[in-house]
């Protein structure tokens, strides 16, 4: 790997074996508050994000609209308990090593996640990883408004806020290493000093063999 001072993570499929929202939608289901069609339709989108076709601003506003006028302390509380139930029992012992190596080098370490920051701060905690940089949703007094903050966390959203966050701590992209499962992050795998594939779909599996970047398994 190309020598770096700063290791960025995917969450889901990278330090999480698995998709958060499937489990954050079994966790409902199991409180009663989804139903099959709900469990349905996020499976339909996890479709489409590992084909590379999700419109994952369209997804991002319908679920923002349903968190609207609920508390935002109340879904922190939430996801931690979710977290420690349904998330933790998946997060693999490579993902560990791999962030406790950066640590241990002195790197900085940061979540890129199209996730909300609800369900990634949990995690980040646990690994000791330094930053989350996650689709933020709009809170006034407390409550959500149902709208989703631009940039998004995703695509070419995680290149604008990774850079950000390379301005406040001084760092350029081409210093960084970037773990990542899916084609849908290809904007900032080129970008990056160190790309890493790890559980790759299809599509970035066969260009990470055109790029000869390091394909792992967590």
């Amino acid at each position: 790997m190309k020598a770096c001072r700063v290791a960025l993570f995917d969450m889901d499929r990278t330090l999480v074996r698995t998709d958060t929202a499937t489990l954050y939608v079994r966790y409902q289901r199991r409180l009663g508050e989804a139903g099959v069609r709900d469990v349905a339709r996020v499976a339909y989108w996890m479709l489409q994000y590992t084909l590379g076709i999700i419109d994952a601003e369209a997804v991002a506003s319908a679920v923002a609209l349903g968190y609207r006028g609920r508390s935002e302390a109340a879904m922190v509380e939430r996801c931690r308990a979710w977290f420690r139930s349904d998330v933790l029992p998946h997060v693999g012992e490579q993902a560990r090593a791999a962030v406790a190596r950066h640590r241990r080098l002195g790197h900085l370490t940061a979540i890129v996640t199209g996730a909300t920051r609800y369900a990634a701060e949990p995690l980040a905690e646990v690994l000791g990883i330094d930053h989350v940089l996650a689709t933020r949703l709009a809170v006034e007094g407390g409550a959500f408004t149902g709208e989703v903050m631009r940039p998004m966390c995703f695509g070419a959203g995680k290149i604008a806020l990774a850079e950000e966050l390379g301005r406040q701590h001084g760092f350029s992209l081409s210093e960084a290493a970037f773990y990542t499962d899916s084609i849908t992050d290809r904007p900032l795998l080129e970008r990056v000093g160190a790309p890493v594939v790890v559980n790759p779909d299809a599509r970035l599996r066969a260009l990470a063999l055109v790029r000869r970047w390091p394909v792992e398994r967590w």
